[in-house]
């Protein structure tokens, strides 16, 4: 288990803290956001590498950033993806000039806070580019090889873009080398034992005596099967022969080699076992060229391992073996390499004034119950935090209670601070919980509160079908920005089944709080019945089978806030 910690709540926090304090020398924390930019700032006329993900992964993703590595990184919560917000201040710190790249493992919630932070760059005139690594050949098949997940082959992708970088390359070469260098990276794990959350007593999955994981995750998830446990030579063959399998026809003899230690397995082992895959692969013809052992890539706590093999061209051989000078990866002297003036900083831009009218008397009355329907959720968030996390946990991450009950804090606080209309409190709430809660659940809660809040405005009246039309556009912004559907095993399972019966309700001439309690406990029902559906999206898609029989947790949650909404509707005695 995690031993050491304060209040788990401020983990990630105190992890930056302690970093930002020990390796001063290799890194300078942002102002006001969770990550870390290189010693001295932006470098002038660099591409700047930026990457990012949750925390609980160390070396991943602060010890990364350096010389021939990473201009700078950004740290979610543990296993969570760092929000938007957090993710365009560490780039517009890093930012030299030239370009940027994000790169980040492939997991939905990084996807989505990645993508909205690249439209906001480019927004702003900043040229970002994404590269979303999927070595993890359990977590697919090959003709869904865009659909893998990112796992320890990450560091190949990293480096060689990292390197390419600081050898003075442009955006363009530097963007299709780390995708040469992703397509040319396979990578297969093993766990021996699950991890366990700060200030948690138990691992989010549990490993049956002799017996191991296959195909694990890097995020508490358990692998795609269990096999009884195998000595070093045995295991050695079957992680050598699930990477070899895919190798490209026109790849030649040298390779990148990293076996990785997950967290709890020790260098000794890891050292056991790579004289045997080291043999193994040079019975199979592989050249491993400066092959790397030991933690690179980390899950807490977790007992495993996992073999990652990219195949090196010319081209990316150069930039694997290249120098590097970061707090957790050196290699050669770097004093060779090309310098760069740092970027002095920028001044803020100036804000942009904008005039908007007083909120409406009736608008001002309605922010007043949302106020009072955001402090309900947030209880019965935090009633059932423990209770969504297990859920999470059968085929996640176990995170989502917790993830629910920050963005939910988060929200109820901004709403209260905000004295404008029903429209202007409910995107301070969105806004809040997306940066806060932080991964796929807090983006697409963000954007949902948001787009309600944007329909509704502050001027109008909001009436029993207005807010039912702000409810719908609500629900079509998740299902845009999550690319699911009703079906796919998601929140929306439970949104869908409510808005559509809030409608029919009203329809029927039932007030606006009969309707909505009513169109809860269609929502709580069709929330129940996920069980029997399997999941077609998310970080849950890849152990699609052990979700079958457990309701969603995302859209358990999203049942519970429409009922606590109804709640406070039914308490009130009146309509909106």
């Amino acid at each position: 288990m995690t031993h050491l910690y304060n209040d788990p709540a401020d983990f990630r926090a105190e992890v930056i803290d302690g970093f930002s304090v020990a390796y001063s020398r290799y890194v300078d924390r942002v102002p006001d956001a969770s990550g870390f930019v290189r010693r001295g700032g932006a470098r002038a006329g660099k591409v700047s590498l930026i990457v990012g993900g949750g925390s609980g992964h160390y070396p991943s993703y602060a010890g990364i950033v350096g010389k021939g590595l990473a201009d700078g990184c950004v740290l979610g919560d543990i296993f969570t993806s760092p929000s938007t917000e957090q993710i365009y201040r560490v780039v517009k710190a890093a930012d030299g000039g030239a370009g940027v790249v994000l790169s980040f493992g492939n997991y939905v919630g990084d996807r989505l806070n990645f993508g909205a932070a690249r439209e906001r760059l480019i927004a702003e005139g900043i040229d970002t580019r994404i590269v979303y690594v999927t070595d993890d050949v359990a977590s697919a098949e090959p003709a869904e090889a865009d659909q893998r997940r990112g796992i320890a082959g990450t560091v190949v992708v990293y480096k060689v873009g990292g390197s390419a970088a600081d050898a003075g390359a442009d955006l363009d070469t530097v963007e299709r080398l780390m995708r040469a260098a992703n397509d040319a990276t396979f990578t297969f794990g093993v766990a021996f034992s699950g991890c366990t959350f700060p200030g948690v007593t138990e691992p989010l999955f549990s490993v049956e005596p002799g017996l191991m994981e296959l195909g694990l995750g890097i995020h508490g998830e358990p692998g795609v099967r269990g096999e009884p446990w195998m000595e070093a030579d045995r295991l050695a063959d079957l992680l050598v022969d699930a990477v070899l399998i895919e190798r490209p026809v026109d790849a030649g003899s040298r390779a990148a080699v990293i076996l990785n230690g997950l967290g709890a397995t020790k260098y000794e082992e890891l050292f056991v076992l790579y004289g045997s895959v080291h043999r193994r692969l040079i019975d199979a013809g592989v050249e491993p060229l400066l092959p790397e052992v030991g933690e690179l890539v980390t899950s807490l706590d977790m007992a495993g391992c996992s073999l990652s093999v990219a195949w090196l061209d010319d081209e990316l051989a150069r930039y694997w073996t290249a120098p590097v000078d970061t707090a957790a990866f050196r290699r050669g002297d770097t004093s060779t390499m090309p310098s760069f003036t740092i970027r002095a900083d920028l001044s803020e831009a100036p804000a942009v004034s904008t005039v908007t009218a007083p909120a409406s008397e009736s608008s001002i009355a309605a922010a007043g119950i949302i106020r009072r329907i955001l402090a309900a959720a947030e209880a019965a968030i935090l009633d059932n935090e423990a209770e969504l996390g297990r859920l999470d946990a059968v085929a996640g991450d176990g995170d989502h209670g917790a993830g629910m009950a920050r963005g939910m804090a988060a929200a109820v606080a901004a709403a209260h601070s905000s004295d404008g209309g029903a429209g202007e409190v409910l995107t301070a709430a969105g806004d809040a919980f997306a940066d806060k809660a932080g991964g796929t659940s807090g983006m697409l809660w963000g954007a949902f509160l948001r787009a309600i809040g944007i329909a509704l405005g502050d001027s109008d009246e909001v009436t029993a079908s207005s807010l039912i039309e702000a409810l719908f556009s609500g629900a079509e912004t998740i299902e845009r920005l999550g690319r699911a559907r009703l079906g796919d095993k998601t929140m929306l399972d439970a949104l869908w089944p409510f808005v559509g019966r809030l409608r029919e309700s009203v329809a029927g001439d039932a007030d606006i709080a009969t309707a909505w309690r009513d169109a809860a406990a269609t929502s709580t029902d069709a929330a129940i019945s996920t069980a029997s559906l399997t999941p077609k999206v998310g970080r849950a898609r890849p152990l699609a089978s052990r979700s079958l029989g457990s309701p969603d947790p995302g859209a358990m949650s999203m049942a519970l806030v429409l009922a606590a909404a109804g709640d406070v509707l039914a308490d009130l005695g009146e309509s909106i």
